[in-house]
């Protein structure tokens, strides 16, 4: 129907959207497509073109300037969760085009879960001792497993996330240190941890934890000089923003062995490319961005979706408005 206003959700790779909310409405009220696929460049605009409004799940589908401006037909964007990364949102408010988000769900509490898991696999060798299983085999040298109790934890931010993640680590018997841009004495306290420089805490620690938000002052804050400084038995993870780390760097890094291992869930490009030498990398146990991926979250994220848009067709006043 063309009268209709067209409506296009992106990114929904796990096919959760229409299981938790009702879509009666906005099937009935608008032209709705939903893409399954990563869309990227040419595929992204041609899925976008006539588009009327936007709905688009976390950061997965890049909306830069040169991009928002091809389409004119745009009159509302949405995205999932309190922040995206990939959307030049000043682009789309020098426009006067409304934009919104939703609620982000428990992502914190899963991605503290996500966090320890990567640590715990990391440290005791998981991957490599169930191939060792899978393969016939039995303990060997790899079994001499190093303990985390007693051994300090490097918290790089220290919010909702970080401060979860630390917690654990205290009830682990480890000794967390932390450091941010803005980081104090104080408020390092708070959390029984100790306010370090980002060198102490990047020479001294045995597990390095990112829970940064990526901005002008962190993105990149981890390349080849601040590697270097860290332990050569030491692991870092990063489970909030691949934008944080130089990955090149890290590659490189973990070729020399120095850093021991890194566990990292997040990548510069998602889906991470095939042959891309990241997912080759021994030393390095990768997951394919799992920190938010739960049933709780999706359901937030469908349910709010389908109120955001249906305030948008009615004219009603839009939950949760989003300004840069």
């Amino acid at each position: 129907m063309t009268n209709l206003p067209n409506i296009v959700i992106l990114g929904d790779y796990e096919r959760a959207l229409r299981r938790f909310s009702n879509w009666d409405k906005l099937d009935q009220s608008a032209n709705l497509t939903i893409h399954h696929e990563p869309l990227r460049d040419e595929a992204l605009y041609e899925a976008v073109k006539d588009a009327d409004a936007i709905a688009i799940v976390r950061d997965r589908s890049p909306f830069n300037e040169a991009m928002i401006a091809r389409l004119p037909k745009l009159k509302f964007l949405m995205f999932t969760g309190k922040r995206n990364g990939t959307l030049e949102a000043t682009s789309l408010a020098s426009r006067n085009i409304p934009m919104a988000c939703t609620p982000g769900g428990p992502s914190t509490e899963t991605t503290a879960e996500l966090t320890w898991a990567l640590i715990l696999g990391a440290s005791k060798h998981l991957i490599e001792q169930n191939k060792l299983i899978s393969t016939g085999g039995w303990r060997d040298e790899l079994s001499l497993l190093p303990m985390l109790s007693g051994q300090r934890l490097g918290v790089m931010g220290l919010g909702a996330i970080g401060s979860r993640v630390a917690r654990v680590g205290h009830a682990f018997g480890m000794e967390v240190v932390t450091w941010s841009p803005r980081m104090t004495p104080e408020r390092a306290a708070a959390e029984n941890a100790t306010s370090v420089s980002l060198d102490e805490l990047l020479s001294t620690s045995k597990v390095i934890t990112m829970h940064l938000v990526a901005g002008p002052g962190t993105k990149g804050i981890i390349s080849a000089d601040q590697l270097a400084l860290m332990r050569p038995d030491s692991i870092l993870v990063n489970t909030s923003r691949s934008a944080l780390i130089n990955m090149p760097d890290l590659g490189a890094a973990l070729k020399k062995g120095c850093p021991a291992q890194a566990a990292v869930d997040v990548f510069d490009i998602e889906p991470l490319p095939k042959d891309d030498p990241l997912r080759y990398t021994p030393n390095l146990l990768v997951t394919p961005h799992l920190g938010f991926i739960a049933e709780p979250i999706f359901e937030t994220f469908s349910q709010g979706i389908t109120q955001t848009l249906e305030a948008w067709l009615d004219q009603k006043p839009i939950p949760h408005p989003f300004e840069p």
